[in-house]
């Protein structure tokens, strides 16, 4: 009977998505990125990224900021698509809700990606980042949504921005589609 019951709890929830596959097109990187997503760390952030990718908003959207040695940061399905003016980008998020933090005790490392947010720690939208190296000053302030297990020769390759921000002047590498995986 608790089988029967706990197969119908299953069934009726949401379907909790793996992971993403990124194709990565551009100047600096060409490939793919498979990220295996936190469902249990951080739910309601899985929920969010997956429920866009499966969408298609994260299709030819840029990554509009890049900082050697730290991270890149796409994700800006507002105003991020190629094509649009990259001036704006990053400013952006989606038509959905902002998200309340959803910070853990998982650190920074390398290839681990996190959310990006305004100075209110529950502004987490659309927009993450992955890093290159570790960050742990980012450690309980961000929330961690999941890490890189294939393609991290093609991060690494991601066309570099300059100055303090980070910001990709000229074309910026996009990640052509985004699919999520089971």
């Amino acid at each position: 009977m608790y089988k029967l019951a706990a197969v119908f709890a299953l069934m009726a929830g949401p379907a909790l998505a793996s992971g993403l596959e990124i194709a990565v097109e551009g100047e600096g990187a060409n490939g793919t990125i498979k990220i295996d997503l936190f469902e249990d760390v951080a739910p309601k952030h899985v929920e969010q990224i997956t429920a866009l990718a499966a969408e298609g908003k994260y299709d030819g959207v840029v990554f509009h900021r890049v900082i050697e040695g730290f991270m890149a940061q796409t994700g800006d399905v507002e105003f991020g698509k190629l094509g649009g003016d990259m001036r704006r980008a990053g400013m952006g998020g989606s038509e959905r809700s902002d998200l309340p933090a959803e910070f853990s005790d998982l650190e920074f490392d390398r290839g681990v990606v996190g959310m990006a947010r305004s100075q209110n720690p529950d502004s987490a939208n659309s927009q993450f980042f992955i890093m290159f190296a570790p960050g742990h000053f980012l450690n309980g302030q961000y929330t961690v949504v999941g890490k890189v297990t294939e393609g991290m020769d093609v991060v690494d390759t991601i066309k570099r921005g300059g100055g303090q921000n980070g910001a990709v002047v000229g074309q910026p590498d996009v990640m052509k589609t985004v699919t999520v995986t089971e």
